[in-house]
């Protein structure tokens, strides 16, 4: 059988598959580059090409090494210790932020953030409440159905939820933002020619094709540059707050590792 599986007979194997001066490239450095189920040819043409590629970033390596001059080698050097030092200490500062940092938002925090940044919050598309139903265009019971649509208080929304086995589409969530451009892309009855003139506010709109009747309700409509509701801005809010508490517990934890290892004679400056 032509696989993977056995294109490399004895992963642990130590003996080495190629060698670019002193340096050796090894069978076992090889595990897990080959996907299971791929073919013998193929497992042949993406391995020579890694050790290729291996071999290719070693010599150039070694060129740069005895051509750049030295200066430019020890520049280099120096930004690879920074870049490990950053690497580290971010990757490290990430973990203590991310277990301590409180992610809750209440409503005033939320509020005063969006009132803070009104102009941050205009849309830059339109959005729109609605809800819908699509039916069998001859189903017996569609009369009572478009009633309780039409009216939608809480008795009827459960009604329409209990039966919601028998629409072929529907959306009764009318309390939420959505966004216009999914909502013409997910009615097929809506199109480009027809959907600025039925998608304002307050319209009831009930149309037919060849098989479905198509029942919708538009609740609320703002246009692009109005400013967006709080609550679809919401989350991003939070992200603002979550991001300005991790920058302040950076700076904390910072300030606390400088002093604990002051006090613990780990970090001394001699004057």
């Amino acid at each position: 059988m032509n696989s993977s599986c056995d294109f490399f007979k004895d992963p642990t194997d130590d003996q080495p598959i190629a060698r670019v001066n002193e340096a050796y490239l090894y069978k076992r450095d090889l595990e897990g580059l080959v996907k299971e189920g791929t073919s013998k040819d193929d497992s042949t043409v993406i391995v020579n090409n890694f050790i290729t590629k291996w071999a290719t970033q070693l010599l150039l390596l070694d060129g740069a090494e005895r051509n750049l001059p030295e200066a430019r080698q020890i520049e280099f050097d120096k930004l690879v210790k920074q870049y490990k030092s950053d690497l580290y200490s971010k990757s490290y500062l990430e973990a203590l932020v991310n277990r301590s940092v409180d992610t809750v938002i209440n409503d005033a925090e939320a509020q005063l953030v969006y009132e803070t940044n009104l102009a941050t919050f205009k849309l830059n598309e339109d959005l729109v409440k609605f809800r819908y139903l699509v039916l069998n265009e001859k189903a017996s019971n569609n009369d009572e159905i478009e009633e309780r649509f039409k009216r939608f208080d809480a008795e009827d929304k459960n009604y329409l939820d209990s039966i919601s086995i028998q629409f072929k589409d529907y959306w009764l969530k009318d309390s939420l933002w959505v966004k216009k451009t999914q909502m013409v892309d997910r009615i097929p009855v809506l199109n480009a020619e027809n959907k600025s003139e039925l998608l304002k506010k307050t319209n009831y709109i009930q149309l037919k094709d060849s098989l479905n009747l198509y029942l919708m309700q538009i609740k609320d409509v703002l246009s692009q540059n109005d400013l967006a509701p709080l609550e679809y801005v919401r989350p991003t809010i939070k992200q603002i707050v979550v991001n300005k508490r991790k920058l302040e517990l950076i700076k904390t934890f910072e300030k606390d590792i400088t002093k604990d290892a002051i006090k613990n004679k780990r970090f001394e400056i001699y004057n």
